[in-house]
């Protein structure tokens, strides 16, 4: 680590805090995400792991660069590129109630983004989780940086998504009442509108927008199929 110079303290998450820093042998400014290594028999978490593996694979423009690995002292950095926003920054800036990030706040905001099969306590799920927060962040966006489901504990979380999408049933979501954390008691709600619910989208960002919010992961579009969706048909080079 005697080669970068930390400068200030940029963000925390759920696996690491990041610090704006400089790069002493280029005088380039990058980001640091420091992954704390808890024990030394565990080695390095495989939430780690297979970040390091998809941005080594991934060369793309629009995808935050991994520029170096350093461990030391019981700690993992990994080096980025570093960006004057990122998209949680962005989206703040969309929104005129602004919300104040502490780390108490962070551990909330992380649940507006959390699939309802994680919430109902699956123990088995894929990719299709991050679709569902993909969901979440698209229509945020597309409210201009109101979220789609603010809860403020994972009952109310699963609550406000039922306001939204109903209430599931075994024919929207099958096998969904064998969930470990699923209460028959759960209200009833009936799905509202998504149109209404997020009006600036057009009929194909609806469109697509349902299929990242479809209860049933089995049944959830996945990135490569989103990326050849009509709405983004302007957008993607095929």
């Amino acid at each position: 680590m005697e080669n970068y110079a930390k400068l200030e303290k940029v963000g925390e998450g759920t696996y690491g805090v990041v610090y704006k820093a400089r790069d002493i042998t280029t005088g380039q400014i990058v980001a640091l995400k420091k992954i704390r290594l808890e024990a030394e028999d565990e080695g390095v978490p495989s939430t780690a792991i297979r970040e390091i593996s998809l941005l080594k694979e991934l060369k793309d423009d629009n995808v935050v660069r991994l520029l170096d690995i350093v461990h030391a002292d019981q700690k993992l950095y990994l080096v980025f590129e570093f960006l004057d926003m990122d998209l949680k920054r962005f989206l703040d800036s969309g929104n005129q109630n602004g919300r104040p990030i502490t780390p108490e706040t962070v551990k909330v905001v992380t649940l507006w983004y959390r699939s309802p099969e994680v919430l109902l306590g699956s123990r088995h799920y894929s990719t299709a989780l991050d679709m569902w927060s993909v969901g979440c962040i698209f229509a945020e966006m597309a409210l201009y940086g109101v979220p789609l489901f603010p809860g403020d504990s994972e009952i109310d979380q699963i609550f406000k998504i039922f306001r939204i999408l109903g209430t599931p049933s075994e024919e929207t979501w099958p096998g969904v009442r064998s969930l470990p954390d699923y209460k028959p008691t759960f209200p009833n709600w009936s799905p509202s509108d998504l149109a209404e619910v997020v009006q600036p989208l057009d009929k194909d960002g609806i469109d697509l927008l349902k299929k990242t919010l479809t209860y049933d992961s089995a049944a959830r579009i996945s990135a490569k199929r989103a990326l050849h969706h009509p709405y983004l048909s302007n957008y993607v080079e095929h």
